[in-house]
C-alpha cells in the first residue's frame, strides 16, 4: 500500500461518520448503543456528536491539535456534554495520516512525530472543554496546570501506563493494530457481518486489558475484575443472534452498576475508522460496512 493514495476531507469524514454509527448499532456490554442506552446518554447524544465533530476531524491540512479542540468544542455546543473525548483524540491523528499518500501505518508514525506545541495546546484545550469524569490532578504535566503545555508526546508518555488512548500517542496506536483490526479480520473471517463484527472487535478490548476509563473512575481492582468477569462470561461465545441474551444480559448488569468501558467503545470506533480508511486507500470500500442486524 505504500502508493496508496491521500485522501480528502469529504471521505475522511464518511469513514468517520460510518465508524461511530457502526459502533452505535452494534451491542457493546456497558457502553450505550441502539438497543440499550445508559449513564444518562442516549444514541442520539452520541450521533449528534459524530455530525458535529466530523468535519473538524476531516478538515483539510488541519493540525492535530487544531481537530481535536475545534471537534470539542462543536460536540459541546452541540450536546452539552463529553461524549466523545476519546474518540477524538484517537481519530484526529488518524484523519490528519490519512491526508498523506502511503500506507496509514507509516502516515500514522508521521503525523505522531510531527506533533509540535500547537498540537499540545489544542489537545489541552479540548481535554479542558470536556472535563472528562475522573480525570483528577496529575503532579507533572496536569492539564489543568497554567502557562504553556509540555510536550504533547511527553504528557501522553507519563499518562501511559493508566490511560490506554494516551499510550496510543506513544506506541503509534499498538491497540488498534495488535488487537482491534485482527478481530475485526477474524470476527470476518468466521462469516460474521455487521453489527456483530463490531461487538467482537469490543469484545477483544474489553476482555483483553483493564478498561482505563473504569481505572481512572474506580481504580484498577474494579477495572480489571470488569475485565476478568467479561473474559468469562463470553470465552467461547459464538457470536450471532444466539449471542444477544448473553451479551444483553451482561449489558444490563454493567449498567446497572454504573461501569462504563468508555474506552473500549472509544477503541472500537478507532479501529473501524482506521479499517475504513485503509479500505479506502487500497480502493476496496468507502467505510465500514452499513448496519444490519444479521449474524
Amino acid at each position: 500500500m505504500d502508493g496508496a493514495p491521500a485522501l480528502g476531507p469529504a471521505i475522511i469524514a464518511e469513514a468517520y461518520l460510518a465508524a461511530c454509527r457502526a459502533e452505535l448499532a452494534a451491542i457493546k456490554p456497558g457502553n450505550v448503543h441502539v438497543h440499550a442506552a445508559g449513564h444518562r446518554m442516549s444514541v442520539a447524544d452520541f450521533e449528534a456528536s459524530a455530525v458535529a465533530s466530523a468535519p473538524h476531524l476531516a478538515a483539510a491540512g488541519a493540525r492535530v491539535g487544531a481537530r481535536a479542540e475545534a471537534a470539542v468544542a462543536a460536540t459541546r455546543a452541540a450536546t452539552g456534554q463529553n461524549t466523545n473525548l476519546g474518540i477524538v483524540l484517537l481519530c484526529a491523528p488518524l484523519a490528519a495520516a490519512a491526508e498523506r499518500p502511503g500506507a496509514p501505518r507509516a502516515g500514522l508514525a508521521a503525523v505522531l512525530a510531527g506533533l509540535d506545541a500547537g498540537d499540545a495546546a489544542g489537545v489541552y484545550a479540548a481535554i479542558r472543554l470536556a472535563a472528562p469524569g475522573g480525570l483528577g490532578r496529575a503532579e507533572r504535566h496536569d492539564v489543568t496546570a497554567v502557562g504553556p503545555p509540555p510536550p504533547l508526546l511527553a504528557a501522553m508518555a507519563e499518562a501511559a501506563g493508566r490511560d490506554r488512548i494516551a499510550r496510543a500517542y506513544v506506541t503509534g496506536f499498538e491497540d488498534l493494530f495488535a488487537t482491534g483490526l485482527p478481530a475485526l479480520a477474524a470476527a470476518r473471517d468466521r462469516g460474521l457481518s455487521e453489527p456483530w463484527t463490531t461487538t467482537a472487535v469490543h469484545l477483544a478490548f474489553l476482555t483483553g486489558f483493564p478498561d482505563s476509563h473504569l481505572v481512572r473512575k474506580f481504580g484498577p481492582a474494579v477495572a480489571e475484575t470488569v475485565r476478568a468477569q467479561a473474559e468469562t462470561a463470553f470465552r467461547g461465545l459464538a457470536l450471532g443472534e444466539g449471542a444477544r441474551a448473553a451479551l444483553m444480559a451482561h449489558d444490563a448488569a454493567l449498567k446497572a452498576a454504573g461501569l462504563n468501558p468508555g474506552t473500549s467503545a472509544d477503541l472500537t470506533v478507532a479501529t473501524l475508522f482506521l479499517d475504513a480508511l485503509a479500505r479506502c486507500k487500497a480502493g476496496t470500500g468507502s467505510g465500514p460496512a452499513q448496519p444490519a442486524n444479521k449474524s
